[in-house]
């Protein structure tokens, strides 16, 4: 009976020889810089910092009028070619009834007839150039809607806000730093394993977490190990993934590993 208890035993203890605990801190996998893509005036903020935000909720409006202009330029240019097309239109529709009354008279052979088709020819022309601006004023008009969007900011993803720089009234301006978005659905541990420690450790391998302050344990593992040392400590950045269930885990806890190793690693 008491060999057949050892014997687990003794198969653990010559599958791990040692253990390894080092401090760590959750972070999120997927953070969010917030910036606006146009420059204009912060007219209105709708979250602040703590606040959680889901996916398309706008964030804050700004107010441009430099925007406005544009605006204003795009809409009066889309109207301007529109009235030249109909007046393009207008005077073709003129010419075909002057010269319907010459063929009932009899002048579709004249000099005035052949003028007639001269004229018609440089007002079709000018009615497919109308047109191209029409087009062209269109896509512009199209674009200063999608411009108009911008000035609305939205939230990527789901989240909370961690940072917020902005205030009512400020100027901001494309890559201007808004707002930071965490994602609290994909966090991670990252912690550092020292250079004389690296060689126990390996991508894939499982390991014990452990958030003291709110007393959660599970099992976790290594995503990733930073190839790039500290030269001032010597030591490495390790990623930890794991699951947190429903639990309230938010960025900035403080996190243990705890990582078993084999004999055969200490030989190495």
């Amino acid at each position: 009976m008491l060999k057949i208890i050892l014997l687990p035993l003794l198969l653990t203890l010559s599958l791990y020889s040692g253990s390894l605990s080092i401090t760590g801190t959750v972070v999120s996998d997927n953070q969010k810089m917030i910036g606006a893509r146009f420059m204009g005036y912060v007219k209105h903020i709708y979250f602040n910092i703590g606040d959680k935000v889901k996916r398309e909720d706008t964030l804050f409006e700004l107010e441009s009028a430099e925007f406005d202009i544009l605006k204003n330029q795009a809409d009066l240019a889309l109207e301007q070619a529109e009235i030249m097309v109909d007046m393009y239109r207008t005077r073709l529709d003129s010419i075909r009834r002057e010269k319907a009354l010459m063929r009932v008279r009899g002048k579709d052979n004249s000099v005035d007839w052949q003028n007639m088709d001269l004229t018609a020819d440089n007002v079709q022309a000018g009615l497919a150039a109308t047109r191209s601006m029409v087009k062209n004023a269109a896509e512009k008009v199209k674009q200063m809607a999608t411009i108009a969007n911008y000035l609305e900011v939205k939230a990527p993803n789901d989240g909370i806000i961690v940072q917020k720089r902005i205030r009512e009234g400020d100027l901001i301006v494309p890559g201007m730093l808004a707002m930071v978005l965490v994602d609290l659905d994909h966090l991670e541990i990252e912690g550092q394993i020292s250079e004389a420690d690296l060689l126990k450790v390996n991508a894939g391998d499982f390991v014990d977490v452990t958030i003291p302050s709110i007393k959660f344990r599970t099992r976790g593992r290594i995503k990733s190990i930073v190839p790039s040392a500290n030269p001032m400590t010597h030591t490495f950045t390790i990623r930890v993934s794991f699951h947190k269930g429903h639990t309230k885990i938010f960025p900035g806890m403080y996190a243990k590993i705890g990582i078993e190793y084999g004999d055969d690693l200490v030989q190495k």
